[in-house]
C-alpha cells in the first residue's frame, strides 16, 4: 500500500453533515472520499418540502436539496461512492492509520474518519406509515409542523420526545391529540405537567394508532382503546410518530464512547470522539436538535477538526 493510497479523510454517511464535511475537507485539499451508506442523502431524502434551511426562500424538496449538496461536494473534488462501510479498525494512537472495509469488499486506509451516519426515526411498523410518509406522516414536528398550521394532528408516544412534539405543535395546530399506549406517560414530570395543562392538547391514555386513511394524504387516524379493544377514528391532517430515534452506530460499538441510546459522545465543543483522528458530526452525535442546519454546521466543525489533526500528525 503506497503512501498515496492512504486517504487524508474518509466520510461515512451522506446527509447534510457528511456533505458539508466533504465540502470543507475538499476545499482544504484533503481529497475526501465519501461512502454514502444504504440511504444516500440520509433522512432528508424521505422529506418532501424543506422550508427552514437558509438560502432557499421558496423552499426545496428534500431529495433535490441532497442532490445539490452532492453536486457542490463533487465540484470541489469529493469522490462519492454509493457503497457502505461494514467494518472499522480504528487506530488508538495519534498518527496511526485507520482501516475500513466496504460492502463491496474494498479495504481503505485513512488518516482520519468523519462519521456522519445519522439517526433513524423509529416507526410503529404500520403499512400506512410508509404509504403516507411525507403526505401526512412525519417523525419531526420542528421540520414539518408548519405545514399543519391551524389543522388537527395526532402525536404518538408517551416520552419526552412526544411531549415536546405535542407542545410545539399545540402552538401551530388547531388541535393536538396525544396517543399514549399506557395509562401514564414516561415523560419527565415537568413535561407531563406542560402537556396535561395545555388546553390545545387532548391526551388519550391507553390508545394506540392502528392505521391511517385518506385520498393521497392523511385524512383520518384509526385508533384503538387497548383496554376494551374499541376502535374509533380521528379526523386529522397529520400524524407525528414521536417514539424516538436510533443512531446508526452499531458498527462502532465497543470502540467509540456512546450514551445509553447509542449516540456518539463528542468532546466539549468539538467533533472529536474518544479516539484520535475519528470525528462525529450530525444526528449521530446530536439527540437534541436533529435539524439539517445544525447537522451541516457540525459537518463543518468535523472537517476543520480533521484537517487540523491530519496537518499536525501527518504533514507537519
Amino acid at each position: 500500500m503506497t503512501e498515496h493510497s492512504i486517504k487524508d479523510t474518509v466520510i461515512i454517511g451522506s446527509g447534510p453533515a457528511g456533505y458539508t464535511a466533504a465540502i470543507y475537507a475538499a476545499r482544504a485539499n484533503m481529497n475526501p472520499e465519501m461512502y454514502t451508506g444504504m440511504q444516500p442523502g440520509g433522512q432528508l431524502t424521505t422529506t418532501t418540502d424543506v422550508e427552514n434551511f437558509p438560502g432557499y426562500p421558496q423552499g426545496i424538496m428534500g431529495p433535490e436539496m441532497m442532490i445539490e449538496f452532492q453536486q457542490q461536494a463533487e465540484r470541489f473534488g469529493t469522490k462519492v461512492h454509493i457503497d457502505y462501510i461494514t467494518e472499522v479498525e480504528f487506530a488508538t494512537n495519534r498518527g496511526e492509520i485507520h482501516k475500513l472495509k466496504t460492502g463491496s469488499g474494498k479495504e481503505i486506509l485513512t488518516r482520519s474518519v468523519i462519521i456522519a451516519t445519522g439517526a433513524t426515526a423509529k416507526y410503529l411498523g404500520l403499512e400506512d406509515e410508509e404509504k403516507y410518509l411525507g403526505s401526512g406522516v412525519s417523525a419531526c414536528a420542528t421540520c414539518d409542523g408548519f405545514f399543519y398550521k391551524n389543522r388537527p394532528v395526532v402525536v404518538v408516544g408517551g416520552g419526552d420526545t412526544a411531549a415536546e412534539e405535542a407542545t410545539y405543535l399545540s402552538n401551530i395546530c388547531s388541535k393536538v391529540y396525544l396517543l399514549v399506549r399506557k395509562e401514564e406517560m414516561r415523560a419527565s414530570k415537568v413535561m407531563q405537567d406542560r402537556v396535561l395543562n395545555n388546553p390545545n392538547i387532548e391526551v388519550m391514555f391507553n390508545h394506540e394508532l392502528i392505521g391511517m386513511s385518506g385520498n393521497m394524504v392523511v385524512e383520518k387516524a384509526h385508533i384503538i382503546n387497548n383496554l376494551n379493544n374499541e376502535k374509533s377514528e380521528l379526523a386529522v391532517d397529520g400524524v407525528f410518530i414521536a417514539i424516538g430515534h436510533k443512531p446508526n452506530t452499531e458498527i462502532f460499538k465497543g470502540m467509540l464512547d456512546m450514551d445509553e441510546t447509542g449516540y456518539l459522545i463528542t468532546q466539549g465543543k468539538t467533533s472529536k470522539t474518544n479516539l484520535p483522528g475519528v470525528f462525529a458530526a450530525g444526528d449521530v452525535q446530536d439527540s437534541i436538535y436533529r435539524q439539517a442546519v445544525t447537522a451541516a454546521g457540525s459537518g463543518c466543525m468535523a472537517a476543520m477538526d480533521a484537517e487540523k489533526y491530519v496537518l499536525e500528525y501527518f504533514h507537519s
